[in-house]
């Protein structure tokens, strides 16, 4: 169990040879070019435009890192002329007037450069007894030479070969231990020793007596990983295996606990031999039928399998040997050689459920859908029977909550030694086709009784979403539907056909306010999670605690309510302070108990923060509510512990309630010191009401986390940050909300606009925007619609032309060619001839994520350029979708920075606003009496949302 800081930054792994400087093309709109796009960039010169093309290995490896928050910078060389050469220093040679090729690796001002460079914090783990706290430490960011490593990109996914592992994996540098002691204070510091030094450790994970701890080790870049376990109370770490040829396989999943003493691991088969090899000559051209004219939509899926070699390549990373290797040394081989994707042992430790991908492949569809076999063995290695084996599922329809066919979602009841359960769609998984019950749970013991069938546990309208398991007499059952955003909640008697199912919660997922909260978890003996019931002195019924976010319209104020499931009755028994702080309950800490729990003896585990204080986590015992601060982690950037936070609420044209978070640099004051530039970062947010919409979400006081390509940065640079302004786009009734997509977003940016004005603090014609992702096809939207609002925009990683995204794209689920004209006029690449704005663009050559090709952004500058416009495109080698690398990171911050001074603080176009009478407003307290409200969705920290196909889950909060 794992609990990450808010500002968490993630480092990457893998190392090769120092890569390439980013290619920066650049373009002043004095002369209108048009150029043919063609498979390769040339060298071209005239008076307007220099293009210098830079090779780029083909080899370059990069992955989506969802916990990134993406921003970068550019370089480019003071004097105009070209450097190969790797450099991160400081350049302040004058520039000329701005058509510059940068061909070095450029870092950011001080102020900015010395926030991303701070040390990070630990991320914090507790076992299983929550007795013993680990502090696992991280190093800071990655160097450009990591990402540079051979990546075989296969199935959707991608593969360092030399580590036998997902590509740039994070990773740990140490594990410290402490003593959780009964007063809430920690004793000294163990540290885990015996593994060589610089040692790379992964996939940490505790025994379930909390004795031990299992993790894997690599030192050499070039060596595959190794399993090692320690001794918790000693520190004392030592390898699992005796013999130096056996090798973690971590492709997919890589070891769990069998028992206490036990782990099966996947592992190298021994006999693998050496990758195969390419043909030189292929064995006959690549086809692709559909004869049988199925009807096969998918979205833009990248790095797919594409020929017969590929697919070789796959079997040879992905193959593993499950081992069963006990701490005593013992090791045992069992289940045939197979790409195993899991393994989850039984409550009771008797069986395991393992799952295996096989052929045939797809050349069309990620490895997801490839055909699936799930087996039952025995936790001793002896197969017991199949439970199901799923063809390849190319043809899962693109509308949202559609779903494969056949069993899914196959798991362990958590409160029962060996019972499985899963769902199976009744509609075929098309979401299109109208049935009830659309899908059915069932139920089945690891070994029924010959002939016995599958029990009906509970049939369902909606698309099942999973299930909270407490005991024979209690269990909640979620299901939702994307369409109409609702969700409901059941609660049934598993062990009881007597008992009818009743709705416990039915309402809209969109609507914040209603939200009654997730049933704290607590943790079994056997290792799972089940439903915490709560026992009151005197006192009968059955009680449950709800955690909640506490969603209000002055910003979300985090409860805990004793909920009566009997009679419905709620009973507040701790809330945030929400004067000041921002508080969370994490999880439970009193579960290690068998039975019930008593409300007097509840101990939980919260964090705390401020808009100037850091997040801090203390335990919290029952009566007294005493809390004990566990943590005292320094502020992570203490130049701007002062920064100011207001959110702010204001209203669209057609009356849509809006709000963003407003950040201003600190010891700035409005009134003195006049309107300043302003950035506005966002990204858009699709809603079925307009009440939704308005909705307010986060706190005032939630603690400003400044990642490392964060919009905050800019707060060092005394800008002015509007962040997550809601743009929402939303489709009421049978309305599809894209359809009026470019009308919605201009009315959310203007009414934007127009209040940061009003407050005095944004200077009318020095505002930017920026986002990334679907944020940057907002920024290049905006700029084509609405080119009154914004001096400049920065767009990165994102997706202009949604003609190369036909079947779908982010909550859009028509095709091109049932939804035409939105298609088109939601794309700004369709637009490029009305964008007169500057407009930095920036783009990870490996950008992975689907749909947001890095195609996209080099096409969209041959448009703008096309048609003369102000124009910058940076593309970072061996970045992803999020950027990584600290030289990409601080190359991006510089391009970015260099951006906005040259034009938005620099700007002085004319803009008819009178700024005179912004300043005077200020200094007489106008102000907006709804200020104290929070950023709604569709921003801020939301940047990377990536949709899983055809998914859409209301899945219940667990513990830590």
């Amino acid at each position: 169990m794992q609990l990450y800081k808010v500002y968490h930054r993630l480092s990457l792994l893998t190392l090769l040879p120092p890569s390439l400087p980013p290619l920066v093309i650049s373009l002043k709109p004095t002369k209108l070019i048009s150029v043919r796009t063609r498979g390769s960039l040339r060298t071209t010169y005239s008076n307007s435009l220099s293009v210098r093309s830079i090779s780029m290995s083909s080899s370059s490896t990069s992955s989506w890192i969802a916990n990134v928050v993406p921003m970068s910078t550019v370089a480019e060389d003071g004097n105009g002329t070209t450097n190969a050469s790797l450099s991160t220093t400081p350049n302040t040679d004058a520039e000329d007037d701005g058509d510059i090729l940068g061909l070095k690796y450029r870092v950011p001002p001080p102020e900015i450069r010395d926030i991303v460079d701070a040390p990070p914090l630990p991320a914090l783990s507790f076992s299983p007894q929550r007795d013993k706290i680990l502090f696992l430490k991280r190093r800071a960011l990655p160097p450009l030479a990591e990402l540079a490593r051979p990546e075989e990109k296969l199935a959707g996914i991608r593969i360092d070969g030399k580590c036998n592992s997902r590509s740039r994996m994070s990773f740990y540098t140490g594990i410290g231990i402490h003593q959780l002691l009964p007063d809430g204070t920690l004793g000294p510091e163990i540290e885990i020793h015996g593994f060589p030094y610089g040692s790379k450790i992964n996939f940490l994970t505790w025994s379930q007596d909390g004795r031990h701890l299992a993790f894997s080790i690599r030192v050499d870049e070039e060596e595959k990983l190794r399993v090692w376990v320690a001794d918790v109370e000693t520190g004392k770490a030592r390898p699992l295996f005796q013999s130096p040829d056996i090798f973690l396989n971590a492709v997919f999943d890589n070891y769990v606990w069998v028992d206490n003493n036990t782990l099966l691991v996947c592992t190298i088969p021994t006999s693998r031999g050496d990758p195969p090899k390419k043909p030189l000559v292929p064995s006959g051209p690549k086809i692709q039928s559909n004869e049988q004219k199925s009807v096969i939509q998918v979205r833009t899926f990248q790095d797919l399998l594409k020929d017969e070699y590929d697919e070789d390549l796959f079997d040879y990373y992905a193959t593993s040997q499950l081992v069963l290797a006990s701490l005593d040394g013992m090791v045992k081989e069992i289940c045939p050689p197979a790409v195993y994707t899991s393994m989850d042992p039984s409550p009771d430790h008797k069986y395991l459920l393992i799952t295996s991908y096989h052929r045939p492949y797809s050349f069309i569809v990620p490895c997801g859908r490839f055909p699936k076999k799930v087996d039952l063995w025995t936790s001793d290695g002896k197969f017991v029977r199949e439970l199901c084996d799923l063809p390849l599922a190319e043809d899962i329809p693109i509308a949202f909550s559609s779903v494969r066919k056949g069993m899914r979602s196959i798991n362990w009841r958590a409160d029962e030694p060996s019972t499985i359960y899963w769902a199976e769609t009744q509609d075929g998984g098309d979401a299109k086709v109208e049935v009830s019950p659309r899908d059915i749970i069932y139920m089945q013991p690891a070994e029924p009784v010959e002939g016995e069938q599958a029990e009906v546990l509970h049939k369902l309208d909606l698309r099942y979403g999973g299930i909270s398991w407490c005991d024979d007499t209690l269990a909640l059952v979620y299901e939702s539907w994307y369409k109409t955003r609702r969700t409901r909640t059941w609660i049934i008697s598993p062990g009881s056909k007597d008992v009818s199912p009743r709705i416990l919660f039915d309402r809209s997922s969109e609507d914040v306010y209603s939200d009654p909260g997730s049933p704290m978890l607590r943790r079994t003996p056997s290792g799972t999670y089940i439903i915490a019931k709560i026992k009151k002195e005197n006192v009968e019924g059955t009680y449950v605690l709800l955690n909640g976010s506490g969603a209000t319209p002055e910003g979300n104020i985090p409860f805990l309510d004793l909920f009566g499931l009997n009679t419905g009755n709620k009973e507040r028994i701790w809330q945030s302070d929400k004067e000041k702080y921002h508080e969370t309950v994490v999880a439970l800490m009193s579960d290690q108990k068998e039975g019930d729990l008593y409300l007097d003896q509840l101990k939980i585990l919260t964090s705390k923060e401020s808009k100037t204080e850091n997040t801090q986590y203390f335990i919290q015992i029952w009566p007294d509510k005493k809390a004990s601060q566990i943590t005292n982690f320094p502020h992570p950037y203490p130049q701007l512990a002062s920064l100011q936070k207001e959110m702010i609420r204001y209203q669209r044209k057609d009356g849509v309630q809006l709000t963003a978070t407003l950040y201003l640099p600190p010891s700035y004051d409005p009134s003195k010191d006049g309107p300043i530039p302003c950035l506005v970062w966002s990204y858009p947010g699709e809603f079925k009401s307009k009440d939704a919409a308005g909705q307010v979400r986060g706190s005032p006081n939630e603690f400003p986390g400044i990642g490392p390509t964060s919009a905050l940065l800019w707060l060092a640079r005394r800008f002015a940050i509007l962040s997550g302004p809601t743009i929402p786009i939303i489709g009421e009734g049978d309305e599809e909300a894209n359809d009026s997509y470019v009308e919605q977003l201009v009315a959310s940016a203007e009414a934007a606009v127009e209040e940061v004005i009003r407050r005095g603090v944004a200077h009318p014609n020095k505002i930017a925007v920026g986002g990334h992702s679907y944020g940057a096809f907002m920024a290049a939207n905006l700029l084509a619609h609405a080119p009154h609002l914004f001096s400049c925009g920065v767009a990165r990683s994102g997706a202009y032309n949604r003609t190369l995204t036909p079947f779908g794209f982010q909550n859009e689920d028509r095709t091109l060619w049932e939804a035409t004209n939105t298609y088109v006029e939601m794309s700004p690449f369709m637009s490029a001839n009305k964008i007169k704005k500057p407009i930095l663009l920036i783009h990870g050559e490996e950008d992975n994520n689907p749909g947001t090709l890095t195609m996209q952004s080099d096409r969209f500058f041959n448009a703008l350029k096309g048609h003369g416009a102000l124009c910058r495109l940076v593309i970072l080698p061996f970045e992803s979708h999020g950027y990584a690398a600290r030289e990409s990171i601080m190359h991006v911050l510089w391009e970015t920075d260099r951006w906005l001074q040259k034009h938005c603080v620099s700007n002085t176009s004319d803009v008819n606003v009178d700024l005179d009478a912004c300043k005077e407003d200020v200094s007489k307290g106008v102000t907006n009496s709804e200020s104290k409200v929070i950023s709604a969705s569709g921003g801020g920290s939301a940047e990377l949302v990536v949709f899983e196909h055809g998914q859409f889950h209301v899945t219940p909060k667990s513990s830590l």
